[in-house]
């Protein structure tokens, strides 16, 4: 199978290295979880709460596929490097026929013991396809061929079942290169007698199960065991995952310091300029796979057609970047060229149309006063946020700078959690410019651009729709020619630049840190700690 490439030293980041300290168990703090656990081997980690139910294919979010990745296996999965390795899959091969034929091994099994089978992969994509069953990542299997986006289809005639452990995907040349994405995860047949209920109490086939049908404590906790019955490529070396809900990341930050935390995955703008000193060398600073943007939907009044584009320009070029980095984050982002990130193949700062990136007040404030030539702006502008993660600082900065550099009254609008956060975006009831970004599924560039921008993709919260982008994505997956594949993902990023559907800020680094009572703890290409591999003191 083809690997995808990325390149970390795009982004010059420290790394910060592993130091054994002294032991500190967090058991003591409540941290082991229920059932078959034991010891002290439990890792405690922080996640905010999933917004649905842990459904691989409706999982969009960076809190549930946490989760939904510890309980599932795919075909193939992506290292800390973000190499391609094999999962379940024995081979995946491109056949004389132009067709993509899967070959799983015979040996791995769902954690109820019953064995993992081609038609576990073909029925849970089918599954997800069906608009019928609305699930968020059903744009995902787009280019399989037969699916349909609006009418309900309970198979796709380009997935056909051969034996028990072999299928074939009829779909573009780049498609298996996405394989490791948790959409493409299978399901076990007891899935489908009530989605709903096995969503709160899956059964995977991954590194790790829930731990008893209590392990999951809304806005509390997930606790989750080493899966024993997991046969597979991965070792985990530690007896389970203790995943601790927070409100803030500021609270996580403190029961880090404290020793109530194993492992944190992203730290609070409050300490940024703290943390390198006070953690040391269990501090991490690296590159990362996540593109912070601001949003705004094509729906909201003064920002559609010519008048729209006016405004966004003027409202990303009325934004210094570079201060906000420098002031809010010490340094540990850069500031945003394209709509992917440095760590993918593809990137590049030389768009045409990127000048939109930068600070220019003087030139803000002429297409703000051209977009009003057209229809008078009147009111504020509030900017949305949830305000139990690390934005709301930035948030207000930005509101700031839109009040000083185009004399446009701005506010932050904070909600309180993420899901109800997400909740808005997907109705299109905001009201306003809103925080926004991606952190890369895989990692390809097709993958910052389609879900997000795509007509009617499943992330696609700014309700953007232009068929010259999509023409250009859809010749781009389908060029046998790699550098034909980029072409066409920069043509379609300099449209994306002309109409500003989001606002790219800047590729945000990764920072996080670890307690005294851990060892061996790694963070993978896309900023997610490597849970397996963790090892308690």
């Amino acid at each position: 199978m083809k690997r995808s490439r990325i390149g970390f030293g795009v982004i010059a980041m420290a790394a910060a290295g592993a130091l054994v300290l002294t032991s500190c168990s967090s058991s003591d703090n409540g941290d082991k979880g229920e059932g078959t656990a034991t010891g002290g081997g439990i890792i405690s980690v922080n996640i905010t709460e999933p917004q649905k139910g842990l459904i691989p294919a409706d999982t969009t979010e960076v809190g549930g596929g946490k989760v939904v990745d510890a309980l599932w296996e795919g075909l193939v999965y992506y290292d800390a490097d973000g190499q391609t390795q094999m999962g379940v899959a024995e081979s995946i091969e491109l056949n004389d026929d132009g067709l993509w034929e899967v070959k799983l091994r015979d040996d791995a099994v769902f954690s109820d013991g019953t064995p993992v089978l081609a038609k576990n992969f073909v029925d849970a994509w089918n599954y997800a396809a069906n608009p019928a069953n609305a699930l968020g990542n059903q744009t995902f299997f787009a280019d399989i061929a037969g699916f349909s986006e609006a009418d309900d289809k309970e198979a796709m005639e380009g997935l056909v079942v051969v034996d028990d452990h072999t299928f074939t995907i009829d779909a573009t040349p780049d498609f298996a290169d996405r394989l490791g994405y948790s959409a493409y995860y299978p399901l076990p047949d007891v899935a489908f007698e009530d989605m709903e209920a096995f969503g709160q109490n899956p059964i995977g086939n991954g590194l790790y199960k829930l731990d008893g049908d209590n392990a999951w404590k809304h806005d509390v906790e997930l606790n989750l065991v080493k899966n024993d019955t997991y046969v597979g490529p991965r070792e985990v070396a530690n007896d389970g995952l203790h995943m601790k809900v927070y409100a803030s990341l500021d609270a996580a930050y403190t029961d880090l310091e404290a020793g109530n935390l194993d492992v944190l995955d992203q730290i609070p703008d409050t300490a940024f300029d703290v943390f390198q000193d006070t953690l040391g060398d269990r501090a991490v600073f690296q590159g990362g796979a996540l593109l912070t943007t601001l949003t705004i939907s094509e729906n909201l009044e003064h920002f559609e057609g010519e008048e729209g584009k006016l405004r966004r320009a003027a409202l990303s070029m009325a934004i210094d970047r570079d201060e906000l980095i420098d002031v809010i984050f010490n340094g540990t982002n850069i500031a945003a060229t394209d709509f992917t990130s440095p760590v993918v193949d593809g990137y590049t700062d030389k768009l045409k149309g990127a000048e939109k990136l930068k600070f220019n007040a003087d030139e803000a404030k002429k297409l703000w006063a051209e977009a009003d030539e057209i229809s008078p702006f009147e009111g504020s502008i509030e900017v949305a946020t949830n305000s139990d993660g690390p934005h709301q600082v930035w948030i207000e900065a930005v509101a700031n700078q839109w009040n000083q550099n185009l004399g446009v009254e701005s506010a932050p609008k904070l909600y309180p959690t993420f899901p109800a956060f997400l909740d808005d975006r997907e109705q299109d009831t905001v009201g306003g410019p809103f925080r926004a970004g991606w952190q890369g599924d895989y990692p390809g560039a097709y993958n910052y651009l389609y879900p997000l921008y795509a007509t009617g993709s499943s992330s696609n919260h700014g309700f953007y729709a232009n068929p010259e982008f999509d023409k250009l994505l859809k010749e781009g997956v389908e060029a046998t020619d790699h550098d034909e594949t980029v072409k066409k993902f920069h043509e379609a990023q300099e449209i994306l630049l002309e109409d500003l559907p989001s606002i790219p800020l800047w590729y945000q680094g990764t920072t996080g840190g670890w307690s005294e009572s851990v060892d061996n703890v790694t963070f993978g290409w896309n900023s997610v700690p490597i849970f397996n591999e963790i090892t308690k003191k």
